[in-house]
Parts: C-alpha cells; structure tokens; sequence
C-alpha cells in the first residue's frame, strides 16, 4: 500500500468509517477491525480517510486517528487494552469510592448540595486516566499533514443548546454545517472531547467544552452517518453495536421470543432507554439513507454526473449475529460487588438486566467475547469486505 490513502482504482470515492456508541459494547468493534486488519498487507496505513466515532465508538475512532499511520499496529494496541479491561479501570468501582459517589449524588439531586459542580453515579475519572496513558492527541495532526487521515470526528450532545454537535479534525479547510439541531465545528481534539462524547446521561459525569456542558454524543443524533457525508465520504462502513442491525441485512432470521410475562425491572426499563439513544437513532438513519439511494438511482445519469440532485451512498454494515444483552447476562458476575449490591434491587444482576449490563460490564471475559464475535462476523464477510475497500476488484 502507498504512504497516502488512494482507493483503488475499481473503487473510486472515499471510504469512510462510523463507529457507533455502546459503552462496553464497544469492544465488538475491535474484533472487526482485527479481521480488516488481517486483509491489508503488513504495515499498511489506515485504509479509511475519515473516521467518526460517537460515545465508546469516538474512543476507537480516535485510537484510529492517532495509529493511522500503522493500522495493524494500532489495531494490536487497541485490542490489546481491551482484552484486558477491568471496570475499575473506566470507573470507580471500590467501596469508598461507589459510596462516595452515591453520597455526592444523592445530596446534590435531592438536598441540593454542591448542585454548582456536575455530578453522576459513577465516577469515571479512571477512564480519563486510561485514555491519557494510552493515547497521543498529538499523532492526529501528523497523520493527517502526511495523508494517512483526511477527517476525523466525535459527537457529543450539549445539554444547554440541545444540539447534536460534531467537533472533527482535518489538515484542510472543511465548511462547517449546520442543520436542524446538529452542527460541526472543526477544532483540535482533544481529551476533553473524548470524555464528553462518552459521558452517558446520569452514569458519567458531563463535561465542559467552552461554554457549553457536553455529554454522551448519542443523545439526540438524529443522523449518525451524516458527519462522515460531510467530511467528504461517499462510501462508508457502519460498525453497529446492536443485532438489530443484524436483521437489516439478514431478512428472515427467528425472531426472539418472548420468555415471561412478569412486570418489567427498572434495569429492563434502563436497558430500553440505553437501546433508544445509541441504537434507534443509527438504524432509522439507515432506513433513510437506503430510502435515498433507491432515490438517487432513479435521478438522470447526466444529473449525477453534473453534481446536482442526489448522490448514491455505497453502505456496507456490520453488526454482532448473536444478541449482546445475552452474552452480558452469562458474565454478570463478573460485575465487581459493589456495583451488583446497588443494582442488584433495579434488577441488573439478573439475567433479565443483561441490556444494561451490556453497556457497563468493562470486564476482560465480556470483552473478549464480543471482540471474538466481531472477529467472526467480519471474516463471514471477507469476499465483501474486500470489494468494498477496494482490495480486490469485482470481475
């Protein structure tokens, strides 16, 4: 592979790559970039020019951005700290420390004590120290000044502007957007940024970019896929959390059934509301993204050439084959002690509470499990996978 990013010639455009949000979910996505990883030749650069990633995904994508120059070594790094996650290591899980937090929460929430300084359940300070220790903001903009990156953002969601805004990096000049309630604005990335676009609602702590508090980037995005259209990829890679998306391009798998009819636990409920801010908001974009293709075919040939009316996306997506909640469920013991006495009344340490559990279980075992189970869907999808970055071109 060249020292800069050019498709090749059967693939004209440029590819991007969207990592969805998910908490611990997250680590599925390495399994799939580990097998994409193995079809480049050794020491390749990053085969896609821009990278967007939101909440857990915008960790990836950034841990991308800053080994853009080494993909498989990047790869091995990232796979590396995820292998090896322990929740203590995201946040506090100790007894002083869960206590603690609870106290602080408790009196600012319902006494209103120190309601000046933000407060969450959890205290994710550690994550921001894992993120410092492993990842060198500096290495974007060489990547970038050298080719081997053209764009690179997260989302985050501003809590007092109600907006979806995307902070991205590139070398050159890129026209900020502004659309109903989601914007871009181009900046140099940092710490910071990461931390608020993982910053769940009430689990993690917000964080304060300028004037604004910024939390978790799924939150009210309303089109996920549209940052990697505005850095200038017409042909992207979507990396879903959820089997949802399984089903979009496997019509006809069983349907799961329903097993009880007791009333639903607040961690079921939870579950459900985490469902609805990382993964709804991703598979409606789809929908309409595909409603749009099927559109653009239909636009005058001479029309598409011209650059006027609608342009096709090629979308290619990958999501786990198997349920994650489940896979959650199997590990809950792993959850260190602390945390399943307080969850263990809203219904999370049972198997039933396997949704949320899926979002915060940061243990090794968990991980490795889904980043296996990336692993295999993604090499299920080698033929394609090829073809669609231009690996191999179509008879």
């Amino acid at each position: 592979m060249s020292d800069t990013i050019e498709p090749a010639e059967c693939v004209p455009g440029t590819t991007g790559l969207v990592l969805a949000g998910g908490g611990a979910r997250a680590a599925y996505q390495v399994g799939v970039l580990q097998a994409i990883a193995e079809l480049l030749p050794d020491s390749a650069v990053n085969p896609f020019p821009v990278i967007c990633g939101t909440s857990a995904g915008a960790i990836n994508a950034l841990a991308l951005a800053t080994n853009a120059s080494d993909f498989s070594n990047g790869i091995a790094r990232l796979s590396y700290v995820w292998s090896n996650f322990r929740c203590n290591q995201v946040y506090r899980s100790d007894w002083p420390g869960v206590v603690a937090q609870a106290l602080r929460w408790t009196g600012a929430n319902l006494f209103g004590i120190g309601r000046s300084v933000p407060t969450s359940l959890l205290d994710n300070r550690p994550l921001r120290h894992l993120l410092e220790k492993h990842l060198q903001f500096g290495r974007i903009e060489g990547a970038l000044s050298k080719g081997h990156l053209r764009a690179v953002s997260l989302s985050a969601f501003g809590y007092q502007s109600a907006q979806s805004v995307s902070f991205y990096q590139s070398h050159e000049r890129i026209k900020p957007w502004s659309r109903h309630r989601r914007v871009g604005v181009q900046t140099q990335l940092g710490i910071d940024h990461m931390m608020a676009s993982a910053a769940i609602p009430l689990l993690f702590m917000p964080v304060k970019l300028g004037r604004e508090w910024f939390g978790d980037g799924a939150v009210r995005q309303r089109a996920p896929i549209s940052p990697a259209l505005h850095l200038g990829a017409d042909r992207v890679l979507v990396i879903g959390l959820s089997d949802n998306l399984y089903d979009t391009v496997n019509i006809g798998r069983s349907v799961r059934k329903t097993t009880s009819a007791l009333p639903p636990t607040l961690a079921q409920m939870g579950g459900h509301l985490l469902n609805s801010t990382f993964v709804d908001n991703l598979e409606s974009d789809l929908e309409l993204l595909e409603r749009m293709n099927r559109l653009a075919h239909h636009m005058p040939e001479g029309a598409r050439q011209h650059g006027k009316g609608l342009l096709p996306v090629d979308i290619m997506i990958i999501a786990p084959s198997e349920p994650l909640d489940l896979i959650a469920a199997r590990h809950r013991r792993l959850l260190p002690a602390s945390l399943r006495t307080f969850l263990r009344g809203s219904g999370a340490t049972r198997a039933s509470g396997g949704s949320v559990l899926s979002y915060l279980l940061f243990e090794a075992q968990y991980c490795q499990e889904l980043i296996a189970l990336g692993y295999r869907d993604a090499t299920a999808k080698r033929e394609e996978l090829q073809h669609f970055l231009g690996l191999v071109c179509p008879l």
